[in-house]
């Protein structure tokens, strides 16, 4: 037997507006929309991961979603056109990832990183 995927599902009282928010800030694409749920993708992928963490890391919050990036510094720029601002970094942690969180429109923490080239540590 092996897990083909794994998939977070997120309540959105609205999933479109949910939705857009996550298409706009990191360039995703629409897999399926039925009204009453709005799957996305992107192109590529890895092996399905599962993370149990008591923290965030570094004594944050931890995130309800990690959603690493090819282009930190683009996603960032687009946060901050959006308006955002980032609870959290950004920040180039001892453990290899540069990141920031943000909170999408219904609340949920999310963690936005990349592994730093300039690191060889492993996460």
């Amino acid at each position: 037997m092996a897990v083909i995927r794994v998939v977070a599902d997120l309540f959105a009282e609205d999933p479109a507006t949910r939705a857009d928010f996550y298409r706009r800030l990191l360039g995703m694409e629409t897999a399926m929309d039925m009204g009453w749920i709005t799957t996305l993708t992107c192109a590529g992928s890895q092996s399905p991961q599962i993370t149990f963490a008591r923290e965030g890391g570094g004594g944050t919050p931890l995130p309800a979603l990690s959603i690493e990036v090819d282009d930190f510094d683009a996603v960032l720029a687009c946060a901050a056109e959006m308006g955002l601002t980032p609870e959290y970094g950004p920040a180039t942690e001892p453990w290899g990832v540069r990141r920031f969180f943000l909170r999408d429109p219904a609340g949920a923490l999310i963690n936005i990183l990349t592994h730093d080239a300039s690191s060889d540590d492993e996460v």
